[in-house]
Formats: structure tokens, C-alpha cells, sequence
């Protein structure tokens, strides 16, 4: 076949300014036939999943957890194209069957009933929220207020989950994959039907698993959060002791406090942080919080 073309290139006379512009224009030519095939095929595609909204912002969720979607102008541009405004702040919540050998599955009908429960309590806003289905487990974006009505509804399905609202939009495949591993390696200790899992729990989990996702500073504000304000040092001054010495008595006794005023500054700790000294897991990432902090000398 080469020496075959190669003869007829030996025999063909060299091309002339009209076989030039005859080439460039068949070039152009297919390259206009090329584009409007391309651009018909995206304007269907388009339509295609504008007629199955649901199935489209399932198929973008997907790809978001994958990191398929390298800038915020680009997912804003696919949300807008699918009449979409996806909700900034959000809580990207993670779940699976309390009971994982107990053979329940997930479907995307419970994804879809659940998203349904969690919308209708949060406040009202023009965002749109979304869920899916990887594996065993359900993964839907919502406001950052759904999250904080979660626990029930998880509880009512026998679910329990891991919710994370501390990472930008163009970093949900961060927020996925902190909330699923915490899910995989989360002790036993650390579940708890009143409450479940946040960004607190994640990253502490993924320090301990050596894969730390930010710095220790951050992961340190994220459990404190407002202890570490300078006008609640002797919060953080409790917090620390009774930590050091295991029991509210011990500690009053260290910072020559009546016990009940360190048990009140207790509860205080726990109304500021969500996180019971008293607990023992919800203890240790506190324990962790302060030690990998520069807050405490």
C-alpha cells in the first residue's frame, strides 16, 4: 500500500495555487461538518437531561464526588444550564444502614424520599439539593441548615451518616471522600443515635489514619471552634484540666473552682462545641483538638 502511494506521489505533478485552495477549502469544509455534528450531539445531549432533571443533577452529584469539575464557574455553569442553583453553603451528607450487615439496602427511592424529608424542614431558599446513590450508601447535597436536622431523620431509617458543611464548593470530592472514610473507620463509640458524624469527626479519623486533609490548626478551630476566642480562655482553661485530671473534682480542685462551677463551665463547653466532654469519643477529639492547636501552652 506505501509503494503504491508512493508511486502515484512520484507521478503527480507538484499541487498548484487552486489544488492549495481546493485542499484548504475541503479542510475547512469538514471542519465546519465536524462541528455542527458536535454541537448537535451536545445541544441533545443537553435536552436529553433537561427533560430528566432529577436524572441530571443525580449524574452531576455523581460527577462532583468524582472531581469531575475542576473550577466553581464551571459546576455553576452546568447547574445554571440545567435551571439549577445548587445550595453555597452546603452539607454534603453521607449514610448507611446503622446496621451494615443487617442486609437493608439503600435505593435511590430512599435517597429520594430522604431528600425530600430534609428539604421540606430546612429553611426555605431558592437552592436546589440533590442525592444519590454510591454503593451502599446514600450521598445528598444540602443546605448547610439541613444538616443540623439530619440526626432525627437518620435515626427514623435506622441510617446513620457523617455530614460535612466546612469544604468549598469546588472541593465536594474532598468533602465525599472525608465523609466516607470516616464511615469506614469510625469506632463503634464514636456513633451515637442522638447525633452523627461532621467535619470534627472526619478529620480527626483521618489524622489518626495518617491521611490528614488540612492543617492541624484548622482541624483544631473546627472542634473548638468558639473556645479558642480570646474572651473564653477560661473555657478552654477547664476543658484542658479536666481533661488533665479525668474528673470535674479534680480539675475544680486544680483551678480552685467549687465543682458545680466547673461542671456549668462543662456543659457550656459542650452548648459552644456540640461535643460532651463527658463522652468518651467525643472526648478524645477534643483531647486531640487541644494538644494539636497552639491554643493551649
Amino acid at each position: 500500500m506505501t509503494a503504491l502511494t508512493d508511486e502515484v506521489a512520484a507521478c503527480t505533478p507538484p499541487p498548484d495555487a487552486a489544488d492549495a485552495f481546493a485542499l484548504a477549502r475541503m479542510a475547512l469544509t469538514t471542519l465546519d461538518t465536524l462541528s455542527e455534528e458536535m454541537a448537535a450531539a451536545y445541544t441533545a445531549t443537553s435536552e436529553d437531561l433537561a427533560a430528566d432533571r432529577d436524572r441530571a443533577l443525580r449524574l452531576l452529584l455523581d460527577d462532583l464526588i468524582a472531581g469531575r469539575h475542576a473550577s466553581v464557574g464551571a459546576l455553576t455553569d452546568r447547574a445554571a444550564r440545567l435551571g439549577a442553583q445548587l445550595p453555597d453553603p452546603y452539607c454534603l451528607l453521607v449514610a448507611e444502614p446503622a446496621d451494615p450487615d443487617g442486609g437493608t439496602g439503600v435505593t435511590q427511592e430512599t435517597a429520594a424520599e430522604l431528600l425530600a424529608t430534609l428539604t421540606a424542614r430546612a429553611d426555605d431558599a431558592p437552592v436546589t439539593s440533590t442525592a444519590t446513590v454510591r454503593g451502599s450508601r446514600l450521598v445528598l447535597m444540602l443546605p448547610a441548615a439541613a444538616g443540623r436536622i439530619a440526626p432525627k431523620a437518620l435515626r427514623e431509617r435506622a441510617l446513620r451518616g457523617c455530614a460535612v458543611s466546612d469544604e468549598p464548593l469546588d472541593r465536594i470530592a474532598v468533602a465525599h471522600r472525608l465523609a466516607a472514610d470516616a464511615l469506614d473507620t469510625a469506632p463503634a463509640h464514636a456513633h451515637h443515635p442522638a447525633r452523627m458524624l461532621t467535619d470534627g469527626d472526619a478529620h480527626v479519623l483521618a489524622l489518626l489514619a495518617g491521611r490528614p486533609a488540612t492543617t492541624p490548626d484548622r482541624i483544631s478551630r473546627l472542634l473548638l471552634g468558639p473556645l479558642v476566642h480570646p474572651g473564653r480562655r477560661h473555657l478552654l482553661e477547664a476543658l484542658t484540666t479536666y481533661l488533665d485530671t479525668g474528673s470535674a473534682t479534680a480539675a475544680a480542685r486544680t483551678l480552685g473552682l467549687h465543682p458545680q462551677s466547673l461542671r456549668y463551665r462543662l456543659r457550656r463547653i459542650a452548648e459552644l462545641t456540640h461535643r460532651d466532654p463527658r463522652d468518651p469519643w467525643q472526648r478524645l477529639t477534643l483531647d486531640i483538638a487541644r494538644t494539636i492547636g497552639p491554643w493551649v501552652s
